[in-house]
């Protein structure tokens, strides 16, 4: 087995984990590896935007509609923090590149999604996620310090002999099967949510809750594992495999929801847990398999769902649904983990020396279920907090212990079947 040393490891290259490797100090080597290719994470597959604090008449708003969608069961601290940093976050991401949708004046154009009291959503057309996802790898591809490997997957941490503090991790090459010790100073989990273990979901297949597992197996804090939420609008297929999200900022331009009758049934807006329900009572009701999105009702009309919906437009049309002329079939699917490994404002779990971020950690700024559009821009926040916690922390010392037994595949199969047990299954 091979040993490599590395001042900090990275497992997952979504924004969480490039917005970490981008502010780790330039004379730490770090190495970012992901299980699939580095273009294969849910950060890409963002739709709808990213929320910022729209003016500072807007805050007490904002933290408002982000508690109440949570249930009140938010972190006040975090989700404060969240807001405070935001508007600094949406510039370096302008500085990076990103570009977002503009008015005539040049301003940034802001769009409304559930839950929201007002718009607050910078978006680019409705493929956000791949915009910032795309720059920010762009700028860690040019980081002298940072390597990236892709196709490797973590299948085990490491720790000192009296499991005291967190040691890199055991990995995997996925084309050649060859296992490595990466013994890290400091080891950060962003590895995603756990998508893949449900049967529909918005998610790449390979998030299979792997953060979560290592945590739950090895007596790392897990917070709330059973908070999973499903979005209410997934394009209807009846096939097997990942579901295609029609964007929240469809229904906050106007579209509406429809039962068999052609009626509306529910106000579209409301929290994305509370349009669910609705969704599958109506469905229950009507012994259907899905109901109906009108997209003609956006305000714009036409114009508006060719310039800022295109990406949805055209999936539709290779379904063949036109939805310039029809409504078209959605369902529920299941969509992000609000629960996982437990992290303070820093990222820091309760293992020294092993941090989380973005999906894979739960920092309480979600709460039970988490505001349209605060996904993206809390992974961005909390990663950065997360490599300026380690730049002024110290380099874990002592040399790593192989776990005791040899790896195979059974233990990973065991580790995503307890995962699986601790997410509530009447989700599904």
């Amino acid at each position: 087995m091979k040993r490599e040393y590395i001042d900090t490891l990275i497992v997952g290259a979504g924004v969480a984990g490039m917005n970490c490797a981008l502010h780790l100090p330039g004379e730490r080597q770090a190495l970012v590896i992901c299980k699939g290719g580095l273009k294969e994470s849910d950060s890409f597959l963002a739709q709808g935007g990213i929320c910022v604090l729209h003016d500072k008449g807007d805050e007490q708003s904002y933290f408002e509609d982000t508690m109440r969608a949570g249930h009140y069961e938010n972190n006040p601290d975090t989700v404060r923090c969240m807001i405070r940093h935001s508007r600094e976050t949406i510039d370096e991401l302008i500085g990076y590149g990103v570009r977002f949708e503009r008015t005539e004046s040049g301003e940034l154009a802001y769009t409304r999604e559930g839950a929201h009291s007002r718009p607050r959503i910078v978006f680019h057309a409705d493929c956000t996620g791949k915009e910032i996802s795309s720059h920010l790898l762009y700028a860690v591809k040019k980081l002298p310090n940072v390597r990236l490997m892709p196709h490797t997957t973590m299948v085990d941490l490491l720790f000192d002999e009296g499991k005291t503090q967190c040691l890199g991790a055991l990995v995997r090459d996925n084309r050649t099967g060859e296992l490595t010790a990466v013994l890290a100073g400091n080891t950060v989990l962003a590895t995603g949510g756990v998508g893949g273990l449900f049967r529909h979901s918005t998610n790449f297949r390979i998030l299979t809750g792997d953060g979560v597992g290592v945590a739950l197996e090895h007596g790392i804090a897990v917070d709330h594992p059973d908070y999973v939420q499903f979005h209410p609008t997934t394009l209807y297929t009846g096939r097997r495999g990942r579901s295609f999200l029609i964007s929240e900022s469809v229904r906050g331009e106007g579209a509406q929801l429809l039962n068999a009758a052609g009626e509306r049934f529910v106000d579209e807006l409301l929290p994305r847990d509370v349009v669910t329900a609705a969704i599958r009572r109506e469905m229950r009701r009507e012994g259907s398999k899905f109901v109906r999105l009108d997209l003609r009702t956006v305000a714009g009309g036409r114009e508006t769902l060719l310039h800022h919906f295109p990406g949805i437009v055209e999936r539709c049309r290779e379904e063949g649904y036109d939805v310039l002329s029809e409504p078209i079939p959605v369902v529920p699917a299941q969509h992000y983990f609000m629960g996982g490994v437990r992290s303070d404002l820093s990222g820091r779990t309760t293992m020294p020396h092993l941090y989380a971020v973005g999906e894979t950690c739960c920092n309480g700024v979600h709460g039970r279920n988490r505001l349209a559009s605060n996904s993206l821009l809390e992974a961005l926040i909390f990663a950065r907090r997360a490599a300026d916690d380690i730049a002024k922390g110290a380099r874990a010392e002592g040399d790593a212990v192989i776990p005791a037994r040899e790896y195979d595949k059974k233990q990973e199969k065991a580790r995503h079947a307890l995962v699986t047990k601790e997410v509530d299954r009447e989700h599904e």
